[in-house]
């Protein structure tokens, strides 16, 4: 049974797996299967009878599937995550294992459009099946929704001037490729700080264009109707927005706002955070650098 590292090189593997405390003979969803290579960790410490069941919506992962009884590989967005597991019968589960964020396949494949080192059509959509692309976001949303999208999505302090300026570069035959959308913020991309505020425009469309954030409260919303009472969550984020998320969720149970008091003023939440925030480790990013921001939070289910 092997996994495909070339696809997606997993990060925090054996942390984010020993997170799940795993049970012999437990149910387990890996929420973002990848190449499998936490599928994979996962199920050398199930049992006959455990169980796992997977998520991907990319088309390209399915090519990864683990030949191994106890498995399913679900093409579909982990938004869905009730719905489906529901169809398998599965109603409760012991983890869930999530891992966000643009796999090393996506990245490197220079057609979907995902990284700033090729010029290829705009697409960053993780499912072909998705209707919005990177290049209808671009070429078809308002100077105001483009403004809004680089400013929370990328943390651009100039989203003004960017949103502008792909407004009037976007007249006429429009801007179809990454190259021309790099042109066309040329102005605003200094050679000392090019890379990363490319990074961040990137960013900021991709999440835009699948709905990243949408999809990450739905699911964490989720979560505690899907785990046992003593289950746990798993979760590994790569940038502040996604982490950001996943802390408050894990402290209060909601995204805004503080949770509700009893008469005593206690507070009731499903989830309680078990350990510290975990970090990759010096080695590990000098063998993988997509691991230099990951974050790993892990959680119990208490009610």
């Amino acid at each position: 049974m092997e996994t495909n590292d070339a696809y997606h090189s997993p990060v925090l593997l054996k942390e984010s797996v020993d997170g799940l405390a795993i049970k012999e003979n437990g149910v387990y969803v890996d929420v973002t299967f990848g190449g499998g290579g936490h599928s994979k960790e996962i199920l050398k410490q199930l049992g006959s009878k455990g169980r796992l069941f997977a998520f991907d919506q990319d088309e390209d992962a399915l090519a990864n599937a683990l030949g191994d009884e106890r498995f399913v590989l679900i093409g579909e967005n982990f938004r869905y995550i009730t719905q489906f597991l529901k169809f398998y019968g599965i109603r409760k589960v012991d983890g869930i294992l999530a891992d966000f964020g643009v796999s090393s396949h996506q990245f490197d494949m220079a057609e979907r459009g995902f990284s700033t080192r090729f010029d290829a059509d705009l697409d960053m959509r993780m499912s072909k099946r998705n209707q919005l692309s990177a290049h209808d976001v671009v070429n078809t949303y308002s100077y105001d929704d483009l403004r809004n999208m680089f400013f929370s999505y990328g943390d651009l302090r100039n989203a003004n001037a960017l949103a502008k300026a792909i407004v009037e570069g976007r007249e006429g035959k429009g801007i179809k490729t990454s190259e021309e959308l790099k042109l066309t913020l040329d102005r605003f991309l200094p050679e000392h700080k090019r890379h990363k505020i490319l990074a961040q425009i990137y960013q900021a469309i991709r999440i835009e264009v699948n709905q990243e954030i949408t999809v990450i409260k739905e699911f964490l919303e989720q979560v505690p109707g899907i785990l046992v009472k003593g289950g746990r969550l798993s979760v590994i984020s790569y940038h502040s927005l996604e982490d950001r998320l996943v802390k408050r969720f894990i402290r209060a149970g909601q995204f805004k706002g503080e949770p509700e008091k009893d008469f005593y003023g206690n507070i009731s939440v499903p989830l309680k955070k078990v350990g510290p925030l975990i970090i990759p480790s010096k080695e590990e990013i000098a063998r993988n650098n997509r691991a230099r921001s990951a974050k790993l939070r892990i959680a119990e289910r208490i009610v």
